[in-house]
């Protein structure tokens, strides 16, 4: 039998998520805080629930995509939350970048009801998402892994089992770490090219060609070309996602210069520019100290799904 899945958290990334679900054929049942985010997805044919927990009783497997470790507990054990609805049997899947402790507590407490739980972090961007080929890591017992390897197949191109549940979450901060310190580095490196009379759009290419490529280079540095930086992704996110990073260090005895230098940067670019800008606008940072913008002709404001 196909698994009844709901779906909580329908922002920039989920709402393509859970889209490659009810495309896929899974009868979905959704909820956000914000019902409009819904409104593309209802009229494909999923279904509206007024709660967390309402969307726990449509179904078997309910996922959540969130913005914070908060918003996840609260919408987990919270009040008309999902362990208030779902069922002994059923399964809660968080795709969110969580905290690995707290999601480790919280699968204790579904644990005690029956629930079992995956984490199931993605990365690669919105645009990878929007085209159902971003890359999922899952952390969590196999046999629920398998048996919900429809779902991700759906929603990604390449899916990887990690491990036991946290592992999932260790490698995605590592991603997300790896991907500031090079858009930084990126920028830096653009900047550079460009003081030195370089043709932007040549370096560009001569980059992506060369043995200092990088994905974000390929993808966020198109954004700051443009300049419209418009990658749907925040500074605090960001700086959350190294907020773990800088955790993770100091709990397996690891030093992390580049990442730590690279959080007080995008503090600066949270003070500047605020948390709800775009994350790729760190490297406004540099255009404004140097008092020059880092522009090029014939690159996109977004990426096209791929």
């Amino acid at each position: 039998m196909t698994p009844r899945i709901g779906y909580i958290g329908l922002g920039s990334l989920g709402r393509h998520l859970a889209s490659s679900l009810l495309q896929a054929g899974f009868p979905l049942t959704v909820y956000d805080i914000n019902k409009s985010a819904a409104s593309e997805l209802i009229a494909a044919g999923a279904v509206w629930a007024d709660s967390a927990a309402d969307v726990a009783r449509a179904s078997d497997t309910v996922i959540t995509c969130l913005p914070s470790p908060e918003i996840v507990t609260k919408t987990v054990e919270g009040p008309g939350g999902i362990l208030e609805g779902l069922a002994a049997g059923g399964t809660w899947i968080d795709m969110s970048t969580n905290d690995l402790h707290e999601l480790k507590r919280l699968a204790a407490l579904a644990a005690a009801q029956g629930v079992a739980t995956l984490e199931a972090p993605v990365t690669g961007g919105v645009h990878r998402a929007a085209a159902g080929m971003i890359c999922v890591m899952v952390g969590g017992d196999k046999a629920v892994f398998e048996r919900h390897m429809p779902a991700f197949e759906a929603m990604g191109g390449k899916v990887f089992y990690i491990g036991e549940l946290g592992q999932a979450s260790v490698i995605k901060v590592i991603t997300n770490m790896l991907a500031f310190i090079h858009l930084v580095a990126d920028g830096e490196a653009l900047m550079l090219a460009k003081a030195g009379g370089v043709d932007l759009g040549l370096a560009w290419d001569v980059i992506k060609a060369s043995s200092g490529n990088s994905f974000v280079h390929e993808t966020e540095g198109q954004l700051i070309l443009n300049g419209s930086y418009q990658i749907n992704f925040t500074m605090d996110l960001a700086r959350k996602d190294l907020h773990f990073a800088h955790q993770m260090g100091r709990e397996f005895g690891v030093p992390l210069e580049l990442a730590s230098m690279t959080e007080q940067i995008f503090a600066r670019g949270r003070a500047t520019y605020g948390g709800g800008a775009q994350s790729t606008m760190i490297v406004k940072l540099l255009e404004d100290a140097v008092g020059t913008d880092l522009r090029a002709p014939g690159f996109p404001e977004e990426l096209a799904p791929e």
